[in-house]
């Protein structure tokens, strides 16, 4: 779970990248910059999927899953009106999806389970902070297994990548689309 110690820092982060032009705020929106974004992470979804379904890869399963989650969590900042820039841009987008989007998954998971509104504010909380710190896993797995891991526990560990990638394209198209 996200705590409060983390948001916070999060936020104290988001306010010195804005500060030093690391993430800048969008006043004109171009469409060939979300269209490219949603694309790369589409492509790179399907790509790890070939690679899990063929076995040929476990380390790159990791990696294009990571990826399509990193261009959809962008391109979800940028209809959200920020542009990541290009330094340290994976820290950067994580923080930003922290402070800026998780407010907008809770509400998209409590809106899709109206019936069961007692629960579904508890069960947004959870499953929105399970989303974002799934990319920050991702984003720390991609780094760790690229470079210090063996075959064998890639494999066992590319299967979840593949599964959270998928989970996260299909949360973040939402908050584009609504």
């Amino acid at each position: 779970m996200l705590d409060k110690k983390r948001i916070d820092i999060a936020k104290k982060n988001i306010e010195r990248y804005l500060r030093e032009g690391l993430i800048k705020r969008v006043l004109q929106k171009n469409d060939n910059i979300s269209n490219t974004l949603l694309k790369n992470s589409e492509e790179s979804l399907t790509v790890a999927d070939q690679l899990f379904t063929n076995n040929l890869s476990s380390l790159w399963v990791i990696v294009a899953s990571y990826y399509s989650m990193y261009y959809i969590a962008n391109a979800v900042l940028y209809h959200k009106g920020y542009k990541v820039g290009k330094e340290i841009s994976h820290q950067i987008t994580n923080e930003a999806l922290i402070v800026f989007i998780k407010d907008n998954l809770k509400q998209q998971f409590i809106e899709g389970y109206q019936e069961a509104k007692e629960d579904a504010e508890e069960f947004a909380r959870i499953e929105s902070d399970k989303l974002l710190e799934n990319f920050e896993r991702e984003k720390e797995k991609r780094s760790k297994f690229q470079y210090e891991t063996t075959e064998i526990i890639k494999r066992a560990k590319a299967e979840t990548s593949l599964k959270r990638a998928k989970e996260f394209l299909f949360e973040m198209k939402k908050l584009i689309l609504n």
